[in-house]
């Protein structure tokens, strides 16, 4: 049934009788509410996704320093001979193999052999290393949450008892409605939501390998060395440079949130509605009940005059306005009304120009047929 004919209904009906029969309904709206649905906790991801890049200039520009490692070796095997190895051989003189006398010079048998070399293995770099091994931690943990509950079902249940009674003159009218909606397991959104994520992780896990194939990571892998452990140390690097600053961010976060905060949000209401929910109903039981009179043609059709009926409508359709919008002003009320009608009298026109096309082709047919047989 279209609009047009529903405003028709309205229009035929007897105000006096359509406004009693809503002030005499006698109704009830039950409504229920079972909803479950789970909120997953992502926020981690966007911590890590956001210090990563901190972590890369880290391990590109690595915190180092260099070792110096003393042996003491056969003359004939030392690299090089310093300072230091001189000062060594002379309070150990009895690395001394032989002095000439003549010329002063001496022939040790063994001294002081000391190699530089440059280390990642500092606090900075173990304290990066050991974020890393708890970002890979942390994520597995999360990821086997999300797939044990991968097939995990939302709920959504809804449902409506609406019931209602109202006399006229010479009617009892009743009506009974129950409507009753619930989530197709076919469409779950829990499931589509959870893959989603899952993507997100991967994406990131791999970001994370990137981390790892750098050179001194590899290096401090291979040191199998024991892991950074609360309290940090605030060295002058992890307080001053920014890098480390949101490294520790992470740090804390990771340590703070471990526990994952995923949870299950459930609704349930079951109540006798008083307001609006069941205003409109006990309206639509008043339309239902007009429907059913257009079926009794001995009905008059015509009772009441033209201008009660219009300003019932009218009445009608301004009180539902207002309750909407209680600052709705005069002009823009009028302003809706106008738009309103310009929109029906061009759908009308239009039907009516498509009617009178049909008869203008069967009536060219008609014409050509007679003129043929002339």
């Amino acid at each position: 049934m279209s609009d047009l004919e529903i405003f028709d209904i309205y229009e035929n009906a007897n105000k006096d009788k359509s406004q009693k029969f809503v002030d005499d309904v006698d109704s009830s709206l039950r409504i229920k509410i079972d909803t479950k649905r789970e909120i997953k906790d992502i926020e981690w991801i966007e911590k890590m996704e956001e210090t990563i890049p901190y972590l890369d200039n880290i391990l590109r520009s690595p915190n180092r320093f260099i070792v110096n490692e003393e042996e003491i070796v056969k003359i004939e095997l030392a690299r090089k001979i310093t300072v230091d190895s001189i000062k060594h051989l002379s309070k150990h003189t009895n690395f001394i193999q032989s002095v000439d006398k003549k010329t002063g010079d001496v022939t040790p048998s063994k001294i002081l052999n000391i190699n530089k070399e440059e280390s990642y293995n500092t606090y900075e770099n173990r304290l990066i290393y050991t974020l890393i091994q708890n970002m890979k931690m942390f994520i597995d943990r999360r990821k086997k949450a999300l797939e044990e509950n991968l097939n995990k079902e939302n709920k959504n249940d809804k449902s409506l008892d609406y019931k209602a009674l109202s006399k006229t003159d010479k009617e009892k009218v009743e009506v009974s409605v129950s409507l009753n909606s619930s989530l197709d397991s076919e469409n779950n959104d829990n499931e589509k939501e959870t893959k989603e994520i899952l993507e997100k992780i991967d994406e990131l896990e791999q970001r994370i390998v990137d981390l790892t194939s750098s050179e001194v990571y590899k290096v401090i892998d291979k040191l199998h060395i024991s892991l950074v452990r609360e309290p940090i140390k605030k060295t002058n690097v992890v307080l001053k440079n920014v890098n480390f600053q949101y490294a520790m961010k992470l740090w804390n976060y990771l340590r703070d949130n471990f526990d994952d905060k995923t949870k299950d949000v459930e609704e349930n209401e079951d109540y006798m509605e008083q307001g609006e929910k069941k205003k409109l109903f006990d309206e639509t039981f008043m339309l239902q009940y007009l429907i059913m009179k257009t079926l009794d043609q001995d009905e008059a059709e015509n009772e009441g005059t033209r201008e009660e009926v219009k300003e019932t409508i009218l009445e009608q359709m301004v009180n539902n306005l207002v309750d909407m919008d209680q600052d709705l002003t005069e002009e823009e009320l009028n302003k809706l009304i106008a738009n309103k009608y310009e929109v029906i009298k061009y759908k009308k026109m239009e039907a009516i120009k498509e009617i009178q096309k049909i008869f203008r082709e069967h009536i060219d047919k008609y014409l050509s047929k007679v003129e043929k047989e002339d």
